[in-house]
């Protein structure tokens, strides 16, 4: 199936889920306190989303491939800075592992969207040179 918006990469709706759920864990424990750290965590958490859906709207692959790779590290980040709020006893370490398996699906559908968009070309774009 081709995605009509960018809501309908399974990378995007993952990233997506793990911001929401980023930002939930923050309001119900002591980490909102920490403005330096939640500004840290919300901006890794935004990220990946956000560059998903801006590489989406470039439509040509090796753009879309290269806002991905933005999003994947931001993903990568997000999953470090939960166990840095386990680190701080903002949250506990299942609590943390919860949202770090979800970043690491979200990693994973994100790689799974770089390598397809590595190999392909846009729809009604001109053949790749080898």
């Amino acid at each position: 199936m081709v995605a009509q918006r960018y809501q309908d990469l399974v990378a995007w709706q993952l990233a997506n889920q793990l911001k929401q759920e980023v930002y939930a864990l923050i309001d119900r424990t002591p980490a909102k306190h920490d403005r330096r750290f939640c500004d840290q965590i919300k901006d890794s958490a935004r990220s990946a989303p956000s560059n998903l859906a801006e590489g989406f709207g470039c439509y040509y692959h090796p753009e879309f491939a290269r806002y991905s790779r933005v999003a994947r590290s931001s993903l990568v980040e997000t999953h470090n800075h939960l166990g840095d709020g386990v680190d701080l006893k903002y949250w506990s370490p299942s609590d943390a592992a919860r949202l770090q398996t979800l970043a690491d699906r979200a990693t994973g559908a994100t790689t799974r969207l770089i390598r397809y968009l590595e190999s392909t070309d846009a729809p009604g774009a001109r053949p790749r040179r080898k």
